[in-house]
């Protein structure tokens, strides 16, 4: 019997290592170091692994004193240490990386040494750094430079493990480890996924054109189950021999361009070709690693959502050769799939599962179609309008008032008007909850995401208004802290709840139904004007910070509308030009289909450009609509 202790087992290569070692060695017995908050998650990985009986499960961790192993004698009998665990992190912290890939190695070759066996390596091409012309399998430390701390660190790890005296070993290169070549499987967008968002604007192009492209320097990518495949057939091929080193990488040299090309058909683009030398573009890419175009490069870099870090990548001349390793490897029959037959798969695995913007793709049917929708004060007048309107574009809408009757009375009509009609599958939800208790609001969206998994648009409709002039509010401060309560810190409540999750889906939209009177500042209206105002302020700002993860915000400024708000006010009920509910509804369902950053109405631009341009005459104009319309017996308090 074999004995195997595999560190990073758990791991995209690992765990792959882990199930072909227990398929090729029957008689292997395995001991994982899993580091204990990747427990659970190990423990259902080895439930659907055939011979998972047969791994043993040792918490430890790179970090910690002897690995975090109390009693290395009860690790019985282990033959081979093979090494998986690192930080594969370019854009990791030096001081993380140098602890984990270093020192760490450098812990798994003193116990592999103290256990008698021998260890397995798993490096990287990472080690070539920026030599500059051709390294193979004999070559190590050239006198390279190491673009990035995480190229440093894997040199220098696999120094530690040449320099542990007593220590057989062996090594094993990957070059960039992209998805399964079967099913293009990846475990988190890495190397060149990071550019797939970019690529994919080239598939709006016709397919027929070839398309001249700058030779942006050679790309060396192999799929994970050549790595896993080609690691575990090696140790248990070849499992004596010492001080070897394999090159886990395509033979073939490929270009960037050549990369696009094998993933090209997956959507649809033109094919391009190499009209600039690198020759040319090498030094327009270095020089944006240095100097005055380094600030500019980071700005670009966060426009696209790539890490900085990965530009200085690009043009890494180093030619990686595997010649011996790949004759070793067929040996062991363990052939190279090639990227021009699983480039697609690799493409679309990242497109329905990767892809940051795959949240804000729109159904082919509709742009509500499957779209899930909070709209708060949705138990009558706009808000109410509004979700039908959603609701019978296809849109899962969540419900949210204070009232669960009349919430449930207003779900079930949607529902049954929309299984009617025939109409898209969208549904209607009943979540009551009071916005103004900030606890109540986190149970809320705790419920939601839980059951519902996502929230795509959040309309903050939900609103008080109070038709007061300040001097007979004198008395009654607190006016001003109910209006704010729901119009201000309710929406805030429910922004700084759902915020973390559209950044993290990097996908969401939020909809604010404000007033004319953010812009009019009109008589008696100082309490309801000031909260939309404030609610403006703050999701302007906020807007600005989380434009880059594709968080956006639209203000809604209706005029008055016949809804329950108003009907306290006498003069109101004659007066012309007051809007409908629905016409009111229709400008919000607009703000959620387009996301504009504003939609105003004319009589309110004329306002505000009132206030901006002739101040003095605006203010007369809006006394005089003070003078002609009388404080209403609700708020002179004669009528609740």
């Amino acid at each position: 019997m074999t004995g195997y202790l595999v560190t990073g087992a758990g791991g995209f290569i690992g765990s792959r290592v882990l199930q072909r070692l227990l398929v090729q060695d029957p008689d292997a017995r395995i001991t994982a170091l899993v580091r204990p908050s990747s427990l659970p998650r190990f423990g259902r990985l080895l439930e659907s692994v055939d011979g998972g009986d047969r791994v043993v499960t040792v918490t430890g961790d790179l970090t910690s004193r002897d690995l975090g192993i109390t009693d290395v004698g009860a690790l019985g009998d282990i033959d081979h240490v093979v090494h998986l665990a690192a930080i594969y992190d370019m854009t990791a912290d030096t001081a993380s990386q140098e602890e984990a890939n270093v020192e760490g190695t450098a812990k798994v070759a003193a116990l592999a040494v103290r256990l008698d066996a021998m260890m397995h390596h798993v490096s990287s091409i990472a080690v070539a750094g920026d030599w500059d012309g051709v390294y193979t399998e004999d070559d190590f430390d050239l006198g390279q430079g190491f673009p990035t701390p995480y190229h440093r660190t894997k040199f220098e790890a696999e120094k530690a493990v040449r320099d542990t005296a007593g220590l057989r070993w062996r090594v094993y290169r990957p070059s960039a480890v992209v998805g399964d070549s079967r099913t293009g499987e990846m475990d988190k967008i890495d190397g060149p996924y990071y550019f797939f968002g970019q690529l994919a604007l080239f598939g709006q192009l016709p397919s027929f054109l070839k398309m001249p492209m700058p030779n942006l320097g050679a790309i060396n990518l192999v799929p994970v189950d050549f790595v896993a495949d080609a690691i575990a057939a090696l140790i248990t091929h070849r499992p004596d021999d010492d001080g070897l080193v394999f090159h886990l990488s395509d033979p073939q040299r490929r270009t960037i361009t050549d990369m696009f090309n094998t993933l090209a058909p997956a959507f649809d683009a033109p094919r391009g070709f190499d009209a600039l030398p690198h020759t040319l573009i090498r030094p327009i890419l270095a020089a944006g690693s240095r100097g005055p175009l380094r600030s500019a490069r980071g700005l670009l870099a966060a426009q696209l959502g790539v890490p900085d870090v990965m530009f200085d990548l690009i043009s890494l001349p180093v030619d990686f050769r595997s010649d011996d390793s790949i004759a070793a490897l067929r040996e062991a029959d363990v052939d190279l799939p090639d990227l021009a037959e699983y480039g697609p798969r690799l493409w679309s695995y990242w497109r329905d599962h990767l892809d940051p913007a795959r949240y804000r793709r729109s159904d082919l049917r509709g742009p509500l179609v499957g779209k899930n929708i909070m709209i708060t004060g949705a138990s009558s007048g706009i808000g109410r309008a509004a979700a039908r309107m959603c609701v019978t574009r296809g849109a899962n809408v969540f419900l949210v008032a204070r009232s669960a009757d009349r919430l449930t009375e207003a779900a079930d009509e949607m529902n049954a008007e929309n299984a009617k009609a025939g109409l898209p599958a969208g549904q209607a939800y009943v979540y009551p909850a009071d916005i103004t208790d900030e606890p109540a609001v986190q149970t809320l969206i705790k419920s939601v995401l839980t059951e519902h998994g996502h929230v795509d648009v959040l309309v903050n409709n939900a609103g008080r208004s109070i038709r007061r002039s300040t001097l007979n509010a004198a008395d009654r401060s607190h006016d001003y802290r109910r209006t704010m309560a729901v119009n201000y810190f309710g929406a805030v409540h429910l922004i700084l709840a759902l915020l973390p999750h559209m950044v993290e889906r990097q996908s969401g939209h939020i909809v604010n139904v404000s007033s004319i009177a953010a812009q009019s500042h009109g008589p008696r209206f100082g309490a309801y004007g000031a909260s939309k105002a404030a609610l403006e302020a703050f999701s302007d700002a906020t807007a600005a910070e989380t434009l880059s993860d594709h968080v956006t915000f639209s203000t809604v400024r209706l005029p008055l509308t016949r809804t329950r708000m108003i009907a306290p006010t006498e003069a109101y009920q004659t007066q012309p030009g007051i809007w409908s509910v629905d016409k009111a509804a229709s400008r919000v369902l607009r703000a959620i289909v387009d996301r504009p950053k504003q939609i105003n109405t004319l009589l309110g631009d004329l306002v505000d450009f009132g206030h901006h341009a002739v101040p003095r005459l605006t203010n007369r104009i809006m006394h005089q609509e003070f003078l002609m319309l009388d404080e209403s017996e609700a708020a002179l308090g004669k009528k609740s």
